[in-house]
Order: C-alpha cells, then sequence, then structure tokens
C-alpha cells in the first residue's frame, strides 16, 4: 500500500508545486521585459525632446542635429543599442549606427506606424529565455500637436533573456528543495498512516499461519486504524478463545472416554472367557476396540500438539532424521522394505526436536505402511540456504491429485487404504507440531510412483 499511496501523495504535491512554479516563473520573465520597455521609453521620450525642435531638413540646424546624432551613437556604443529618428516618410533625421535602416515589416514596422497616429506603440510580444528575439520600442515626436517624427529603439535582449533564465533557475532550485521537503514529509506522513496497517497485516499474517497469541501493538496513527486495531484484537481474542474451548473439547472427550473404553474391552474379554476359542465376532470387536483406543490416544495427541509452544533450538537436522532412520531400520526390515538415509549429514536449522522428531516418526510410519516388500523408503536431507528440508520418498502406490489436496485433513484416508490400520490423524499431527515451530508439510507424487513428503525448517530464528 506504501507504494500505491506515496507516489499519489508525491504526484499531487509536484502538481500544486508546478501549478505554482509556472506562473511564477511567467511573471518573472514579464517583469525583467516590462522593465527594459520602461527603460526603453525613458529613453524614447529623452530622444524625442531633443529631436522636437529639429524641424527643418536643411543645415540651418546642424548644431542640434549633431546633438541629437551624438547622443544616438554614445547610447550605441556604450549600451549596443539601436536608436534612431525618422521622419514620416523613414527619412532618418539621425540613427546610430549610420548603417541601420528602418525594417519594412515586422515589430519595427508596427511599432513605427502606431507612433505616427500620435501614441506611444503597444508593449512588444513576450521574449522568452529560449527566443533569439529583440525588444522595439517607438514614440512620437510631437511639436504644435502634430506627429513630426518617430524615434525607435530596437534593443537585444541577450541580457534580459540571461537575467530570465537565472530567475528561471532560483525558482527551479526551490522547486526542487521543496518538492524534496514534500517527499519527505509525504514518506512521514505514509509511514504515520500506514503503520497500524503494517502491524495489523503482521498480526493477521502470525494468526493465519497459527500464532494465535498474536496481536497488534499500541501505537500512532489516524483514530480510525487504531479503532480497527482495537477491534482485531478483540476479534483474535475471541477466535481464539473459541479455539481454546474447542482443543479442550478434544483433550477432555478424549481422556474421559479413555476409561468407558478400557472398561468395556475389560468386560469383552471377560465375556470372551465364557465363549468358545475363535470367535470371529469377539475378535472383530477387539479390533474395533483397540482402532477406538488409537484414535481417542490421536486425538488428545492432535489437541496437545495444536496448544503446545514450540522449544525452538538450533538443531542438527541431519543427524536427528538419521537418528529416526535408524530407530525405523528394524520395523523396516521386518516388512522387507529397504530404509535408506541420503543427503547432508549434518545441517543445521531452527526446529523443535522432539516435535520434529515426531513428525519424522509418523511420516517414516506411514511410509512404511503402504510401501510393498523390496520397495524402498528414503529420507534425504538437503538445504537449499533460506530453511532444510527432510524429504520422505516411498515405493508405495501414491495417490491421485484429487487426494494429494486433502493430505493432512483430520481423520481423512484415501479409499485404497482403508484396510491399513491407521486413524487418519498423523500427518495432521505432523502439521500441527511443525506449525507452532514455523516449518511445514507438504505432499507431492514420487517418480516413478509412490508419495513424496517434503518437511521444511528455517535456517534462521523465526522468533527474529
Amino acid at each position: 500500500m506504501r507504494t500505491r499511496l506515496l507516489p499519489l501523495l508525491i504526484v499531487l504535491m509536484a502538481g500544486v508545486l508546478l501549478a505554482l512554479g509556472f506562473p511564477l516563473a511567467v511573471s518573472v520573465a514579464a517583469a525583467r521585459q516590462q522593465g527594459v520597455v520602461i527603460d526603453r521609453i525613458d529613453d524614447t521620450a529623452r530622444f524625442a525632446a531633443l529631436a522636437q525642435f529639429i524641424t527643418e531638413r536643411t543645415s540651418g540646424y546642424d548644431e542640434r542635429r549633431r546633438t541629437l546624432r551624438g547622443e544616438l551613437e554614445t547610447y550605441d556604443s556604450v549600451y549596443g543599442i539601436r536608436a534612431g529618428v525618422f521622419y514620416r516618410d523613414d527619412t532618418a533625421m539621425a540613427k546610430a549606427p549610420a548603417s541601420w535602416q528602418l525594417p519594412d515589416e515586422g515589430e519595427g514596422r508596427e511599432a513605427f506606424k502606431e507612433a505616427l497616429l500620435g501614441r506611444r506603440s503597444h508593449d512588444p510580444p513576450q521574449v522568452w529565455p529560449w527566443q533569439d528575439g529583440r525588444v522595439v520600442v517607438a514614440s512620437p515626436v510631437v511639436r504644435d500637436g502634430d506627429v513630426i517624427a518617430v524615434v525607435v529603439i530596437d534593443s537585444p535582449t541577450d541580457q534580459m533573456r540571461a537575467a530570465t533564465l537565472r530567475g528561471w533557475l532560483v525558482i527551479a532550485a526551490g522547486e526542487v528543495i521543496a518538492m524534496l521537503v514534500a517527499v519527505g514529509a509525504a514518506n512521514r506522513l505514509t509511514g504515520w498512516v500506514l503503520l497500524p496497517v503494517r502491524t495489523l497485516d503482521a498480526a493477521a499474517h502470525d494468526i493465519a499461519i497459527g500464532r494465535m497469541r498474536s496481536r497488534v501493538a499500541a501505537s500512532g496513527g489516524p483514530p480510525e486504524l487504531r479503532r480497527l486495531a482495537r477491534s482485531f484484537n478483540e476479534m483474535a481474542d475471541n477466535v481464539e478463545d473459541v479455539l481454546e474451548q474447542q482443543r479442550a473439547f478434544v483433550a477432555d472427550a478424549s481422556h474421559q472416554l479413555r476409561n468407558p473404553l478400557a472398561a468395556l474391552l475389560l468386560r469383552i474379554e471377560l465375556l470372551a472367557l465364557e465363549l468358545p476359542e475363535g470367535n470371529e465376532e469377539i475378535a472383530s470387536v477387539r479390533t474395533e476396540g483397540k482402532r477406538l483406543g488409537q484414535v481417542l490416544d490421536d486425538l488428545l495427541d492432535l489437541a496437545l500438539a495444536e496448544h503446545a509452544d514450540a522449544d525452538l533450538q538450533l538443531t542438527d537436522i541431519g543427524g536427528l532424521s538419521a537418528e529416526r532412520v535408524a530407530s525405523w531400520r528394524p520395523v523396516a526390515e521386518e516388512r522387507g522394505v529397504r530404509l535408506r538415509a541420503d543427503g547432508m549429514a549434518a545441517v543445521t536449522a531452527w526446529a523443535d526436536p522432539i516435535a520434529l522428531s515426531s513428525a519424522l516418526d509418523a511420516i517414516i510410519d506411514n511410509a512404511l505402511k503402504f510401501t510393498p516388500r523390496d520397495e524402498e523408503v528414503r529420507v534425504t536431507v538437503a538445504s537449499d540456504g533460506a530453511c532444510v528440508t527432510v524429504v520422505v520418498a516411498d515405493g508405495g502406490p501414491g495417490l491421485t491429485d484429487q487426494e494429494l489436496e486433502r493430505v493432512g485433513d483430520r481423520f481423512w484416508r484415501s479409499s485404497q487404504h482403508q484396510n491399513v490400520r491407521g486413524s487418519g490423524l498423523g500427518l495432521s499431527i505432523s502439521k500441527a507440531l511443525l506449525a507452532a515451530s514455523d516449518g511445514s508439510l507438504s505432499c507431492a507424487r514420487n517418480e516413478p510412483h509412490g508419495l513424496r513428503v517434503t518437511v521444511s525448517v528455517p535456517r534462521n530464528d523465526p522468533r527474529g
């Protein structure tokens, strides 16, 4: 969520800064040009005042004309600005430089025509820093109410454009600094808003993988999210209470049923003494009674496994697996099955040794049950860096894809294994034992036939 919320805030703040920056940049450019235009208007007024009394084109007024020409030449040499005074027929009264001519078209001609009407030319179009434009200003020379000539100043814009560009760079630097501050503020804001969400997500994940005691710690954030965190904790408390009641019921029921069942089996044995030897009904009742006792024992083990806390230790998984294989090898030899240990002889990971041993016992027991004589069960220990795996591969008939999806469900057994002794709780107990220590159990097909059960435990301490 942070990766989606933070760019949204940044885009919005960037839009606000750009919306403020563009008008500011335009106003800076306009102000620079307006200052240049005002200066040029003052200059045209001064030259118009000098030219006002030069009314004839003869040599009788050469002194005034020379004064005007000297002022224009000085103006051109000092500032590099072309300036001239032109009669109504475009003839130059005085100009500098001498080679400059009033253009036949363009901004200069338009300004000249407008000044002939007795008014100062309008402001020239805006010249931007990337344009090589010029600023042309024209003012009329008026005597006795008549326009007798026009002062035209054609000014370069290099300095103006450079000053505008420097102003824009200052604005851009300010925008960048403001954007960095805005990004920092947005980052802190999203962190403050999403802190309860991250905490809630972590707690929900812990509960999803079986850590029912995980809760959302009190933290900052908007009031709505803090209320959501409190509601989540209340919900988790209620769920934990319900599950605890369910586990307690299963444990109590399985424990309480063992005594009546033991008494019932004892009476069946007494009844069998009065019946002929080899009575099939008595043998069937004994078998079902023992099976019911096994189911009650497994139910109690499952309830205890789901309730117990894991005693995590840095454990030699290779050594523990080899030990369990050695313990089950006599059973395998008795059934004519080859039981082999393979893979890494010594590799450490974080696990509850007792829980992992119990899970491996249940998995190896199942593998030996369903593997025919002269087939092989292989226990392989491997590591992929993040976790250590123990793979138990048997040579039995295996399971279909639909059956693989139900492996580990309580009391579920494949239809082809109904005649094999068991309660259908072995893998469920194994899953519960592994989940308590942040481990996992998965099943897949073994080629060319059989089942592969993979136990994974983390190499890093899951408690952080």
